[in-house]
């Protein structure tokens, strides 16, 4: 078997394989890259020495089976044989379900998540959104501190238990979506820097030094992301990957990094003939994002749209702190604006930040289901001091309400695991750092920010804590019990509702109406013949729907359809939506 390397900085590399050592040779193709051949095949383990030091995994790892300061592992793809045949899903009509595997279940493995992937089908979602997967320090984490951009975290079950959650997912009619970060490495296990200019001290990130995609050495340093990327699509039959903090992404060239990932991603797809997809969380409110190459754009496919989120939450919640501030004076007009014009920020002028923020959208040229709304995910709900879900403190009829804009509105929906019964379980922030020093520092750190907010430090979980993870594990006995399988049972009929009304995935935000009460606290918007009305305040809403003829799709309520006059009469804390042909 032949082992290669990219380590121009070096004068010599040695393979270390299976307790053998030999001799790499310099690739007179391909400056800065080794090569060896040792006997070697799936299992087998091995690592590179730099100038006879340390022996170090390498950086295009497939396996950790000792995590990431182990030696890596020979991943022979083709032993695996898949049951399914897939031809994938598209992002357009698509609805979304971000899904952790450590806290997913109580085991916390991929094989544990994919018994219970019956649940995700059953519901009506399209797409299950796999939090990272690389490896990282400990057992369990959130994810975003990987290294090993092409290995699957070895607790989780490693590479095969990765193949049989797509393979199951696929048999029952889910694509598989991955989140990767290419914004930052590490720290832990974080070799990359003795191998070669992986990073640079040109950009700064709130991590660091930035990845090097536009310094000296950055061609390879490019190619090693996009290769990742590619390899995640191929050898697991992903569907899409979601890009984390793309903003992050410092990159001066004129190719702009992202523009080459998604040129090589729309390539495999042709080549394989499956719809594949990237999906950025981006906080520039730039459409040039994901607006086509062909017109100028980058060409990723979709976003993340927090303004969406931001809004909707001032407006169930009320919260006022921070970069909802911005939302919070009038959170209504606020989402009004956002389901019509898809940013909130468009140029105008944001408090959190001090400066101007945005540019508009070109509704003509954008299609709505580029951008994905939600009402939590795992940052919004994480990031958080004690990790409460919206169900923590809103009613049952507000968590309907927060449902029906989403589902029935113009993005594609995401939903964040628990959520679609009002999970009682927080989701909290955890680490399992085997750096001590390290582990402290996130712990410190963590009770510092919060503190700054007014939180007295004893009442910030410790991340380090192991009882930290076990609360926001998923409890599997509630969607049972009241009123968990009501608002289950709501979800399901709203999410039946988007595939069979076309109308509520038509891409066109121009054709979107909104009208709302600020004062009175209820928004209604219609789409096509479909209008969904919601009311946040607590007595009964008395909206104006118009005069034609209406049927109610769902409610969450008992309601009427309009009187004589068009008027509709919404209970407090409740939502409707009805079909006016």
């Amino acid at each position: 078997m032949q082992f290669e390397v990219w380590a121009p900085q070096a004068g010599r590399v040695t393979l270390h394989c299976d307790g053998a050592t030999r001799a790499m040779e310099r690739d007179p193709e391909r400056a800065g890259w080794w090569t060896g051949e040792a006997e070697a095949g799936d299992g087998t383990r091995y690592g590179f020495a730099l100038d006879d030091g340390p022996v170090r995994p390498d950086p295009r790892s497939r396996r950790q089976p000792d995590g990431p300061d182990g030696l890596s592992a020979v991943v022979d793809h083709g032993r695996y044989g898949w049951r399914t045949e897939w031809s994938g899903r598209p992002l357009q009509g698509a609805v979304l379900y971000e899904l952790h595997v450590g806290t997913y279940t109580r085991e916390g493995t991929l094989d544990a998540a994919a018994e219970r992937l019956g649940h995700v089908a059953e519901l009506g979602v399209t797409h299950v959104q796999l939090m990272p997967l690389c490896p990282f320090p400990g057992r369990y984490g959130w994810g975003y501190e990987g290294v090993s951009l092409w290995a699957v975290h070895e607790p989780y079950g490693g590479p095969e238990a990765l193949k049989r959650f797509v393979d199951r997912a696929h048999e029952l009619g889910l694509g598989v979506v991955l989140d990767v970060v290419h914004n930052h490495l590490g720290p832990s296990g974080n070799y990359l820097p003795e191998f070669g200019p992986y990073f640079t001290d040109r950009h700064h990130t709130p991590w660091g030094v930035a990845v090097n995609l536009d310094a000296p050495g950055s061609d390879e340093v490019r190619a090693f992301l996009v290769g990742s990327a590619l390899a995640w699509l191929r050898d697991y039959r992903l569907d899409g990957l979601r890009l984390d903090a793309v903003h992050a992404l410092a990159d001066t060239r004129a190719c702009h990094f992202l523009e080459e990932l998604s040129t090589a991603v729309d390539a495999l797809a042709a080549e394989t003939g499956r719809p594949l997809f990237l999906v950025a969380e981006s906080d520039l409110n730039d459409p040039r994002l994901i607006t086509a190459r062909e017109e100028g754009g980058l060409g990723v496919h979709a976003q993340w749209n927090d303004d969406f989120h931001h809004a909707l939450h001032t407006a169930l919640t009320g919260e006022s702190q921070g970069y909802y501030a911005d939302f919070a004076h009038a959170p209504l007009k606020a989402l009004a604006k956002t389901l019509t014009g898809g940013y909130f920020h468009d140029g105008t002028y944001s408090s959190f930040r001090g400066r101007r923020h945005g540019r508009p959208l070109d509704r003509a040229r954008v299609a709505a289901h580029r951008l994905l709304g939600y009402s939590q995910t795992h940052d919004q709900v994480g990031n958080r001091a004690q990790g409460d879900r919206l169900s923590a403190t809103l009613s049952p009829g507000l968590l309907a309400c927060a449902a029906a804009v989403t589902l029935t509105g113009p993005f594609t929906p995401m939903l964040f695991m628990g959520e679609e019964w009002a999970a009682g379980t927080p989701w909290q922030f955890f680490t399992d750092h085997t750096d001590p020093v390290l582990a402290e520092s996130v712990r410190r750190g963590r009770r510092r920010e919060f503190a700054a907010h007014g939180w007295a430090e004893e009442d910030v979980p410790d991340p380090q804590d192991p009882a930290t993870r076990d609360r926001s594990c998923l409890d599997w006995s509630e969607p049972d019990d009241e009123p968990h399988a009501r608002v289950l049972a709501w979800y399901r009929r709203l999410i039946v509702l988007r595939h069979e009304q076309p109308d509520l995935t038509d891409p066109d935000l121009s054709d979107i109406k909104v009208a709302y009460d600020e004062e009175a606290r209820w928004l209604a918007f219609r789409r096509g013949d479909v209008c969904m009305a919601v009311n946040l305040g607590k007595e009964t809403a008395t909206i104006p729907l118009g005069t034609r003829p209406a049927q109610v799709l769902a409610a969450w309520e008992p309601v009427g359809t309009p009187d004589g006059e068009g008027v509709l009469r919404v209970p407090g804390e409740s939502c409707v939506v009805v079909a006016q042909p």
